[in-house]
């Protein structure tokens, strides 16, 4: 979505396999045509075939009637010593790169330029115990970092019984192995290693700054920072992301550069599909009419955006959709105001679910039965954007064409292939029982 500044459904990035097309026209590519001089270090998870067969066979059998663990249970653990900072070592020698390429390359362009860098960092780390498809569930820090994180400023979130959770974050709960007890400390440990990798990750956006600084480049150089996604740390029994919880899909985006008032909060909704118009903006480079993004610099700029803009006022609220693994429906979300509304599948053979985020900043309570008449003017607005239901159709048609084609090239030998991802110990109790669900599904 940040890339093609389209919602994932017109680019039908599915999954984490299925991304953008290889020849896809990024913005970066368009500031390159447009004379920029452009690098890219790091994460760039854009495109389409990085991901593990078991991360894409989980994605196609999440509309398989059966509960399999599909990741390691969230843990700790601590690593080094009180002045060892440097625990993300891959994404410091990526930072380094990128600051160097500042002090020894951009400082001397006498064209603009425009740098991405993508960090790994605050991602939870793979968990070698779980095998060699191993998910990543272990939240890894050194004392230096700890010791910058205040344990008694942790919020402790609130769970619901696991007989009166939705259905689908049942579902989440249990392929992301969070169904089991954990005690207060535990929860309160991943939430603190999680903010302590958080710090690691915002030490090395210093260096980039820095680097900008020294070279001079810091006052006519704009920094944007953002994710692609945010970490629930235990919030709604889950850890990872895959959600449409405010944890998981409500992430930082924070601007500094010419033009842009320091301390600004601004209260709109945006979207990650905004930084694809809002690129090409600053750089003074034609906006392309498609895309389902709006530019973001009238409102760092604090002008009022124009009616008379191509293409009309911003709109009032953003979507996010989501169709990969640990979710066993499509799921949509529209945030607009104080609600969110969030809906699955059809619509209707799911529960959908409606929060008054002023009222319910934690979302525990689905108001959507109290709320009938907000549900169905959201649901009008969501159906205007996107034919959700026709959407979830494709996917699962894709999911069930990808795992056929997989299944086929395996010939007899799936099953044992199966045993031997992420799942395996759940689907060697009883492979029989899951074969049978797959068979049944197809």
């Amino acid at each position: 979505a940040m890339w093609s500044g389209l919602f994932t459904h017109l680019t039908e990035s599915w999954n984490n396999f299925k991304g953008l097309d290889p020849d896809y026209v990024t913005w970066m590519d368009l500031m390159e045509k447009h004379g920029y001089r452009t690098q890219k270090f790091g994460k760039l998870d854009f495109t389409s075939g990085h991901h593990s067969v078991s991360n894409r066979v989980e994605a196609w059998t999440r509309d398989v009637n059966f509960l399999l663990r599909q990741e390691g249970r969230p843990m700790v653990k601590l690593t080094g010593h009180r002045k060892q900072f440097r625990v993300m070592e891959k994404d410091w020698q990526t930072t380094d790169k990128a600051a160097n390429w500042i002090k020894e390359e951009a400082a001397n362009f006498t064209q603009p330029f425009v740098l991405y860098l993508g960090l790994n960092l605050p991602h939870p780390y793979p968990s070698p115990y779980m095998g060699e498809n191993f998910g990543s569930s272990t939240f890894l820090t050194s004392p230096y970092w700890l010791e910058k994180v205040n344990y008694e400023a942790i919020k402790i979130p609130k769970w619901p019984p696991l007989s009166e959770m939705h259905p689908v974050d049942y579902y989440s709960s249990y392929t992301k192995n969070c169904t089991g007890e954990f005690t207060k400390e535990e929860v309160r440990n991943i939430r603190a290693f999680y903010y302590a990798m958080c710090a690691e990750t915002d030490a090395m956006l210093g260096e980039i700054i820095s680097a900008l600084r020294d070279t001079g480049l810091l006052g006519k150089t704009i920094i944007i920072f953002t994710a692609d996604h945010g970490e629930l740390a235990m919030e709604h029994r889950q850890f990872y992301k895959m959600s449409m919880y405010e944890g998981s899909s409500h992430v930082p985006l924070l601007v500094m550069g010419p033009g842009v008032r320091e301390q600004q909060q601004i209260p709109n909704v945006v979207s990650l599909v905004d930084i694809y118009p809002t690129m090409l903006d600053i750089a003074r480079i034609p906006v392309p009419q498609n895309l389902s993004g709006y530019s973001l610099i009238p409102l760092l700029h604090e002008k009022a955006e124009s009616e008379a803009a191509p293409r009309g006022p911003r709109p009032l609220w953003v979507l996010s959709e989501f169709h990969g693994c640990n979710v066993n429906s499509s799921v949509y979300m529209l945030r607009t105001g104080k609600w969110k509304y969030i809906t699955y599948s059809d619509g209707s053979s799911v529960l959908p679910q409606l929060f008054d985020l002023t009222a319910d900043p934690d979302e525990l309570t689905n108001v959507a039965i109290k709320f009938p008449v907000a549900v169905h003017s959201l649901d009008k607005i969501l159906r205007s954007i996107v034919n959700y239901p026709k959407v979830s159709c494709s996917v699962q048609e894709y999911n069930k064409q990808q795992f056929i084609s997989w299944k086929q090239s395996l010939g007899p030998n799936y099953s044992s292939v199966i045993a031997n991802l992420r799942w395996h110990q759940d689907w060697l109790k009883d492979p029989k029982k899951y074969e049978n669900a797959i068979d049944k599904w197809l």
